[in-house]
């Protein structure tokens, strides 16, 4: 077939058009249905003079555009400029509704606003709302009056939540909290509560708050802002949260902070979200206002392919649109408004261009996100040209060093609740150490400390008056340690002692009221009675204790005799005993016939401490070594005698009154310090009659007061105890009865001071290293009594007697012993010089023999080997012989003799 003819090409042509006719025809209904759906509106409301507007608006314009290219259906976007003020925000809203048809609205509509607009006109109630802003109580707030309103930001709730456990890390005490009233962000008291109930579970609390009007709502902004600032600046409070703001606010906020001194060594500024969120999007010059600012943004992953995607595009859109912003990263925001235009765009796919709320809420919002991981905040620090990450916090782990998201679920198999995690801030002033976030005022003044001038017991606090210098000392325990914390304190105090002439309780009284700052005391804290003000942590535990006279009784110990000396002087008593009486017999025996015998010796040592032997010592070396033993003996039965008999008067002392009750059945009138807590503790606790209490302005005065039966008993507090009976145990007191739980000895401040947390947590670091115990063992050191004796105090303590008082006299008479021991025995030796040579002579005869005895043997043993064996034994016998001396070679010879005897009956 050289080719085809005409009709069989049309037929196969006919044929082809058939099979394709029906692509051809599903194609034209597809393009036609394209062409006549029609362009649905999409209503937006957004500040677009801040640059989260602008941002907000890319983002939408970049997710509808990708939409629109994937799809049949078209949307477009009809943007409202509400300048962030409310009332053009419900303006706009009620004007898309009514003349654009849109059937959704985005943007930052707060759910008030949308209220207020669907007041006026009933439409909005059906239309869609999809706002960006943050609900107040949870993640969707659905009222009655707006059922499709959706807030698609995080919830503020955990905004607060993050700003406390930033403010707990460091444990400010008060805050200042800044809000602006935008169409962001109207004042909402439940925020408030929230950041309140935050921070009292860190333990702190707002101390002010300051509301800034909407920025576009101010004529001169500036001025505005510099007036407030000033307001703060006078307040002793250095902590300022930006609780929330809009970045232009924030901007301007910071400028005029700097340049008051705002931004200098001691202030702390924290930022919120919304304002950390779009630092990567400004210039240089907004961040150098904020050096050393802290602040916490959403965190999210930059390296995801999607995300890099998304930043091309919006970095090419947003230099085309806006050229005059210089920095064109996208921020938070930006995603969070690409997510939300996508959601809303999915929806109408789905249900056809009509959609209700619950067809937003099926749509998978979590899913749509596609950049954000909420509720996850990166902790970050302002420093130079950029911030730095400090840390990550999430509801869940809290705060944790770990700035990798993936690593969450490693981070919570352990210990996420570590304390200082940030512990490498740069602060504003290039602070080195965490700013203390509080002061008196804008000037450092000098803390007025007050002391009491009339106390009690002046170990404690002593107040004396030069009256030729005109100067006032004050000194004493407290004043020590009061001075030792503040030295720990990691910032400088200034202050000055004040000494107050009245009672402990006005004094407390002068603090409550403010008129003196903080005062040092040596009164236990009492909780019940001064609630009105704060103290810090006690720096001695207190009690009270009653004291009473002692009286006799008989003593039942039996063995109180061996408590007179210590284990160490019996032992040493003892053995010194037995050597110097031992060396007396051995000098003696040879000349005194009554100690030959061992028993003799043994009577002598037994008699002789008693002075009551009855054998002469005649050697003049014996009675040598016995005369610095006499003394011995004399000092150490004298010094028995007497701490024995010490020890059984003070035994059969006891307290005359054992408990309160015996007291208050006889109505026996008792002591404490007139200008103490004590009177109304023993009146409101104790039960006491006001008529049997004492009051006892010297401590002086209760010895006398006890002996004039004056009082039966003196209730101090515990530190005062101990002051009080080392110095006046001597006569005749103690300590009875139990000990009542007052607290402990602490400072005074007024409700709600700063410097109370500080002190407290520097006395602790004081308590740790010593200093507060040492300062104690000085105090009661100095206040004890020299009227009472060496003697009596150790009695008193119940200590025994040691050997070191008598350890001159034991090491002479040790010595003196040991050179009359070897002095006679060289004596002994030059008299029996021929004796000793005899007994040498015998006892060498006696071992030739031996040697004899053991060298036959050993031949008779060698001759049963084989001869081998034989010459080597006999080799090596003659040459150890052959080294012997002359006496011993003839012994030799003898050997060598009868191994030849052996070897010639054995020839082999």
């Amino acid at each position: 077939m050289g080719g085809s003819s005409p009709l069989s090409q049309s037929i196969i042509f006919f044929v082809l058009h058939l099979f394709a006719w029906p692509r051809l025809l599903l194609a034209n209904q597809t393009i036609h249905h394209c062409l006549t759906t029609p362009i649905k509106n999409i209503g937006v409301v957004l500040d677009l003079d801040s640059l989260m507007g602008k941002q907000q608006k890319v983002a939408m314009e970049i997710a509808v555009q990708e939409f629109n290219s994937l799809s049949c259906s078209k949307l477009n976007l009809n943007i409202q400029n509400s300048k962030g003020i409310s009332a053009r925000a419900i303006a706009s809203a009620l004007d898309l509704t009514q003349s654009k048809q849109v059937v959704v609205l985005i943007g930052t509509i707060t759910h008030s606003e949308a209220t207020l607009a669907s007041e006026l006109n009933d439409t909005i109630k059906n239309i869609p709302i999809l706002s960006l802003t943050s609900p107040t109580a949870s993640r969707e707030i659905v009222s009655p009056q707006l059922p499709h309103f959706i807030q698609f930001g995080d919830d503020t709730k955990i905004h607060m939540q993050c700003i406390s456990a930033i403010v707990g890390e460091f444990r400010w005490r008060k805050v200042t909290a800044i809000y602006e009233l935008n169409n962001r962000f109207s004042f909402d008291p439940g925020m408030l509560l929230g950041l309140s109930y935050s921070l009292r579970l860190v333990g702190s609390e707002i101390d002010n708050h300051l509301a800034l009007p909407s920025l576009s709502s101010l004529s001169d902004p500036k001025s505005t802002i510099k007036n407030e600032l000033k307001r703060l600046r006078r307040k002793s409070n250095r902590v300022f949260l930006i609780v929330q703001s809009s970045l232009e606010m924030a901007n301007i906020l910071f400028e005029k902070a700097k340049q008051m001194g705002l931004m200098e060594k001691g202030y702390v500024w924290v930022i919120p979200d919304g304002v950390a969120g779009l630092l990567d999007s400004v210039n240089s010059t907004v961040i150098v206002n904020m050096q050393g600012v802290i602040g916490f943004k959403t965190h999210f992953s930059e390296t995801s392919e999607k995300f890099r995607r998304f930043k091309f595009k919006f970095r090419r859109r947003f230099t085309l649109e806006f050229a005059e912003e210089d920095n064109i990263n996208p921020s938070i925001f930006a995603l969070q408004s690409y997510s939300a235009t996508w959601v809303v765009a999915q929806a109408t796919r789905k249900s056809q261009w009509k959609f209700t709320l619950e067809q937003l809420s099926r749509t998978n919002l979590s899913r749509n996100r596609k950049f954000q991981q909420s509720p996850t905040f990166s902790i970050i620090n302002v420093i130079g040209k950029s911030y730095r990450e400090l840390a990550l916090w999430s509801p869940e782990l809290g705060l944790t060093k770990n700035l990798v998201t993936q690593q969450l679920t490693e981070i919570m198999k352990t210990d996420t609740a570590s304390t200082k995690i940030l512990s490498t801030v740069y602060w504003p002033g290039g602070l080195q150490f965490v700013p203390k976030g509080w002061t008196h005022s804008t000037e450092e003044r000098t803390l007025q400390i007050a002391v009491p001038a009339n106390g009690v017991f002046h170990q404690f606090v002593n107040v004396t008056y030069d009256q030729n210098t005109n100067n006032t000392s004050i000194t004493g325990f407290s004043i020590d340690v009061f001075k030792a914390v503040v030295n720990t304190l990691p910032y400088d105090l200034k202050y000055t002692f004040v000494p107050f002439n009245g009672s402990y309780d006005e004094m407390v009284e002068k603090v409550y009221n403010k008129t003196l700052d903080a005062a040092v005391g040596d009164t236990s804290i009492m909780a019940y009675r001064y609630h009105l003000v704060d103290f810090s942590q006690p720096y001695l535990e207190s009690g009270l204790n009653m004291v009473v006279p002692e009286q006799s009784t008989k003593s039942k110990e039996t063995w109180m005799f061996l408590d007179a000396f210590t284990k160490e002087m019996w032992l040493m008593m003892a053995a010194l005993h037995i050597f110097v009486g031992l060396v007396i017999w051995l000098i003696e025996r040879q000349v005194n016939a009554e100690l030959k015998g061992l028993g003799s010796m043994l009577w002598f040592l037994v008699t002789v401490i008693f002075y009551a032997h009855r054998e002469p010592i005649r050697s003049p070396l014996a009675r040598t070594v016995m005369t610095p033993w006499l003394f011995v003996i004399l000092i150490a039965t004298s010094t028995f005698t007497a701490s024995l008999t010490s020890m059984m008067a003070f035994s059969q002392l006891v307290p005359s009154v054992l408990d309160i009750q015996t007291l208050q059945k006889r109505n026996s009138p008792v002591g404490c310090n007139g200008n103490s807590f004590i009177v109304k503790y023993l009146t409101d606790v104790l039960k006491f009659k006001p008529e049997n209490i004492r009051k006892i302005y010297s401590v002086s005065d209760y010895p006398d007061a006890f002996q004039n039966k004056y009082i039966e008993a003196a209730f101090l507090s515990t530190p005062h105890t101990k002051v009080f009976l080392a110095k006046y145990s001597c006569r005749g007191l103690i300590k009875a009865g139990n000990t009542f739980k007052l607290g402990g000895i602490g400072f005074v401040f007024p409700k709600g001071s700063n410097l109370a947390a500080d002190i407290s947590e520097a006395l602790l670091k004081v308590i740790e290293n010593g200093e507060i115990e040492q300062l104690e063992k000085e105090m009661l050191s100095l206040g004890g009594n020299d009227s009472c004796s060496p003697l009596q105090t150790k009695m008193k303590d119940g200590s025994s007697t040691g050997f070191q008082p008598f350890l001159g006299l034991f090491c002479i008479c040790a010595v003196v012993a040991i050179l009359a021991l070897l002095y006679n025995m060289i004596c002994e030796f030059k008299k029996n010089v021929g004796t000793f040579t005899s007994y040498i002579h015998v006892t060498l005869t006696q071992l030739r023999r031996i040697c004899r005895w053991t060298t036959a043997y050993f031949t008779w043993s060698c001759s049963r080997l084989p001869s081998g064996s034989i010459r080597s034994v006999i080799t090596a016998t003659v040459t150890r012989n052959a080294e012997e001396t002359s006496i011993n070679s003839q012994q030799s010879t003898m050997v060598v003799e009868v191994i030849d005897v052996v070897l010639a009956a054995h020839p082999s």
